[in-house]
């Protein structure tokens, strides 16, 4: 597998945020966000081969019963089928954050599904740029996911500008209210606050989660968090 982090740390985002979590963190990604905070995983990616086995032992080791897969987009790794039904042996709690455009039979206790919306295509970007608004959405991988496994929504916010947006792919995926979730966009504490202010107000209104970015206010927006 092709590894950007291996690290144990808080789970900051999500319903399950505030859990101690062994995090396994796959390099590469078919998306392109303008706002990524993982750039070493997308942009850039940057990592080491690891196999299952060196993977499994490091969560052996530091893991109290959580493990978070994430990215990049893990459900690009070959090996992640193999990789969730290892931990599931091993009795982990697996979460896979995915952006929800790329099917993989897995098992996982937590299907965290984040739809990329319009504030995250980049600009002047050459090819990117249209394959990344090509891709982003892909209603009917988004309809599997959440109907095979356990799942939350989680949508990463800028304004109410990206409600309009968010109506319309939910309108398309059946789900329960309680399970979307909306998030800040931004890598600062000063902004992450404003944003939660106008986004809980959103919540209030609407009836969704508010998300908050734990590892952000606890570590700063730095690896291995």
């Amino acid at each position: 597998m092709f590894i950007s982090e291996l690290f144990y740390s808080i789970q900051g985002e999500g319903m399950l945020a505030g859990v101690p979590s062994v995090f396994i963190r796959t390099s590469g990604c078919n998306l392109r966000c303008v706002w990524c905070d993982t750039p070493y995983t997308s942009w850039n990616p940057e990592g080491t081969h690891e196999t299952v086995d060196e993977v499994c032992s490091y969560v052996r080791e530091h893991s109290t019963g959580h493990t978070v897969i994430t990215g990049g987009e893990p459900m690009l790794a070959p090996e992640i089928g193999e990789l969730t039904q290892r931990l599931r042996q091993s009795g982990q709690h697996i979460t896979i954050e995915t952006a929800g455009t790329v099917w993989a039979e897995v098992e996982c206790d937590l299907m965290s599904v984040s739809p990329k919306l319009a504030n995250s295509t980049p600009r002047d970007a050459g090819a990117w740029t249209e394959r990344h608004e090509a891709t982003r959405i892909q209603t009917d991988v988004l309809r599997r996911l959440t109907e095979r496994h356990p799942y939350q929504i989680k949508f990463v916010v800028r304004d109410e500008r990206d409600l309009l947006e968010i109506e319309q792919i939910l309108a398309a995926v059946p789900h329960e209210r309680s399970r979307v979730l909306l998030m800040p966009e931004g890598t600062q504490e000063r902004v992450l606050q404003a944003r939660s202010q106008e986004l809980g107000e959103i919540c209030k209104k609407r009836g969704f989660r508010l998300s908050p970015r734990w590892h952000v206010y606890l570590y700063g927006n730095r690896r291995g968090t």
